[in-house]
């Protein structure tokens, strides 16, 4: 009964840290949903072919894993569509900080540092 006991804490305690880790990547979480999703349905959908016999169950599997391959297909172009315009914002942020630092040139003195100091806090330098 104790080792029943310690099984299920040491599981709570692992499914919290995994929780608190995804939290850390909603994106990773989304993803990983997703998946989990399509196998859900995936098992549901061949529990329906258990019954049909021959050429019918064939059909009937392949389609059930190609919904599955497609699901799964779908969720990791949207971790990765995810991720480009992740990059895509730092990479524009990058892009504007270096014009308005450019622009701060133009300034001598206290304008310039002033100008400067407007710069990386707008953009998080």
């Amino acid at each position: 009964m104790n080792k029943i006991i310690a099984t299920l804490v040491f599981s709570a305690a692992t499914l919290g840290m995994h929780s608190a880790a995804m939290a850390a990547d909603p994106v990773k979480a989304q993803y990983k949903a997703a998946v989990a999703s399509a196998d859900a349905d995936y098992k549901e959908a061949k529990a329906k072919c258990d019954p049909l016999k021959g050429n019918e169950k064939d059909v009937c599997m392949k389609e059930a894993k190609g919904a599955q391959k497609t699901a799964i297909a779908n969720a990791k172009a949207a971790r990765k569509t995810t991720d480009a315009n992740k990059d895509a914002r730092a990479e524009k942020n990058d892009a504007d900080y270096k014009v308005a630092k450019e622009k701060c040139d133009a300034l001598s003195g206290a304008e310039n540092t002033k100008c400067e100091t407007a710069a990386k806090a707008k953009y998080g330098k």
